[in-house]
């Protein structure tokens, strides 16, 4: 595997910890760290069905690529693989994947939990929920509170 190599996918099917792994991984890797966000049965005591997400696929790849540039700034990394799920995603799949690798721990267990933070908060994907009485489209609550939008 190339180091200093950053692999982002949107994709409508299953998401893989296994792949994201293989790609992260070198002969120079001494920590691989991760985060794997899935749908849950309940949100505020409403039983979720399944959630849905949609994107502007360019401007959402900008995004990552300008998020992976940026954690690249603040920590000493290896590669990052960052997979986010578009469509329907069912209870207990994934519908994101972080992973991050490193020569040392902390830097890819602080960049992993940055990612997630900031992915949420910046990239434009949009998060539908569908519950058993109805549907809403969700803002993450990282986005009102670092979003590209929160002074409007």
């Amino acid at each position: 595997m190339q180091n200093n190599h950053n692999y982002i996918e949107l994709i409508y099917d299953n998401l893989s910890i296994d792949q994201a792994i293989h790609k992260v991984s070198s002969n120079s890797v001494g920590a691989i760290s991760s985060f794997i966000g899935t749908t849950r049965d309940t949100f505020e005591s409403k039983r979720v069905i399944r959630l849905e997400y949609e994107a502007y696929i360019p401007m959402a790849i900008k995004s990552l690529q300008q998020l992976c540039q940026l954690i690249r700034s603040k920590w000493n990394l290896i590669n990052i693989s960052i997979q986010h799920r578009l469509g329907i995603v069912p209870i207990a799949e994934a519908s994101v994947i972080i992973v991050i690798s490193s020569a040392h721990r902390r830097d890819s267990l602080e960049a992993v939990h940055f990612a997630i933070d900031h992915l949420k908060a910046t990239v434009p994907i949009w998060k539908k929920e569908f519950y058993e009485d109805g549907s809403s489209w969700k803002q993450n609550t990282e986005f009102q509170t670092i979003g590209l939008y929160k002074h409007i």
